[in-house]
């Protein structure tokens, strides 16, 4: 499961960092169509980024996962609520839900939840 595990925070860590960096142009439309600021949308970036490179850390101090997971899943539940708000499709929603699913998976078992 530890193996699995690992494998979950590099996919996580490596999605959130693929999407902030080398598809920013994308997130600069979407915070536009969600009302707000470039100052709100800096934050969050620069908030995933620091938590994606706290979960790859993480393969050698796990100490770093359980916050960084259980923030980066409060920060996916807040992508959810954004598109709920705009009215976004489903289709939109898919890729935050699994990247919120991925972090409650990781915070399950570094919280010995899950086994």
């Amino acid at each position: 499961m530890e193996n699995l595990v690992i494998i979950a925070q590099l996919l996580l860590a490596l999605s959130v960092a693929y999407v902030w960096i080398f598809r920013f142009d994308n997130i600069v439309l979407e915070f536009k169509q969600y009302g707000l600021p470039d100052l709100i949308r800096n934050i969050v970036g620069a908030s995933k980024i620091a938590l994606a490179t706290l979960l790859i850390a993480g393969i050698w101090y796990p100490d770093l996962v359980l916050y960084s997971a259980l923030l980066m899943a409060f920060l996916m539940i807040c992508a959810q609520l954004a598109h709920f708000k705009i009215k976004n499709p489903i289709s939109k929603h898919i890729p935050s839900f699994i990247l919120l699913i991925i972090s409650l998976f990781i915070a399950g078992f570094h919280a010995e939840i899950i086994t």
